[in-house]
């Protein structure tokens, strides 16, 4: 087997010393004559730079992950828009990791930082950020940003930045929207309860109707899993065990997208005998029939924000961590809108 090319054979090449392509190949300031000479050779020669040693001698990978519990879902498709761009211009190259949501595939992630098989990660826990999740990130080698809730009391080691949003609040934008258009029988459609998001906007819902004055009925609360068929699934029960129900709040788009389905084979018309709500307000929201009101949790905006507080550390070194949070909005469409009437209307 032929060997391929060495700074050695590259040196006779372009007739320079060793060191003098070491340096050109690290990088190192060296006369622009040296440089134009043994790049011209690397190239005649077909030398491909061995990056895993380079990285090995730097302490550098150039890479970076984002471990999500989902890479299907479009809320985190939303932050990858976002996170690479930024990424990729200081440089780095972004890899993705699924953890199905799965705790232990997340520690797994984060112990893997000691082995610096990149140089730094964004993660976002879906079910929380647990003691072990604390202790992978005081003894990993690599700046971290948690995009999800942190507890209170972060040890002092643990130098992570974070980026979160207010799902309370989203739910209560979207709950006083359904109030003042008329709505008193709202139904909610949740994911798993011992999700952060879950937990979330359950008691989120339970502390808006009290706020409106609504009674909390056991009956209108369905709880599933953050996909459209689970979304079916969840309204076929409600609206068997409350026929009378005139909204449905669902914990994302996709659990909306699946009570639409489900209204449409039922016949029922949206908004004029159910309306629907939705949170996270993806892409998906302004193409659904009809088009969905949803809350904005900020996904690229929060995709965003944390591939800057990662940039920043890479580049400039340890600090204090930062926290970042981004406002909830709802956007009104024609899921809760009648033709002929104003969006915050009554019906």
């Amino acid at each position: 087997m032929t060997e391929g090319p060495t700074i050695t054979t590259i040196a006779q090449r372009a007739g320079v010393s060793i060191a003098s392509v070491s340096r050109v190949l690290n990088g190192l300031p060296t006369r622009e004559d040296t440089v134009r000479r043994v790049m011209r050779a690397a190239d005649e020669l077909g030398y491909v730079p061995n990056s895993v040693a380079r990285s090995l001698r730097n302490r550098r990978t150039d890479q970076v992950a984002f471990a999500m519990a989902d890479i299907g879902n479009p809320v985190y498709v939303a932050m990858v828009r976002e996170i690479q761009p930024v990424l990729k211009e200081a440089g780095y190259r972004l890899l993705i990791h699924s953890t199905d949501g799965d705790a232990e595939d997340e520690l797994g992630v984060l112990r893997g930082l000691r082995e610096r098989y990149v140089d730094g990660l964004i993660i976002s826990p879906l079910r929380g950020v647990t003691e072990e999740h604390i202790e992978a990130i005081v003894a990993a080698r690599a700046p971290v940003v948690v995009i999800g809730s942190l507890p209170e009391d972060m040890p002092e080691g643990a130098l992570v930045d974070n980026v979160r949003t207010d799902s309370r609040t989203g739910v209560r934008l979207a709950l006083d929207h359904l109030h003042a258009i008329g709505r008193r029988r709202i139904g909610f459609l949740n994911g798993p309860l011992d999700t952060v998001p879950g937990a979330a906007r359950a008691a989120a819902y339970r502390e808006a109707l009290e706020a409106l004055g609504l009674p909390y009925d056991e009956d209108l609360v369905e709880v599933g899993d953050f996909y459209r068929e689970s979304g079916a699934h969840a309204a076929r029960a409600l609206l068997s065990r409350v026929p009378g129900v005139d909204a449905l709040m669902c914990a994302n788009d996709l659990i909306a997208l699946g009570a639409l389905d489900v209204l449409r084979e039922q016949g029922r018309d949206v908004p004029g005998d159910v309306a629907v709500v939705g949170m996270d307000d993806t892409e998906l929201a302004s193409v659904a029939w009809p088009t969905l009101t949803s809350v904005s949790l900020g996904s690229a905006e929060r995709g965003r924000a944390a591939a800057g507080l990662l940039l920043d550390r890479l580049q400039n070194g340890p600090r204090e961590p930062r926290v970042v949070v981004v406002r909830p909005s709802l956007t009104i469409r024609g899921s809760t809108t009648l033709p002929g009437t104003s969006p915050g209307g009554a019906r």
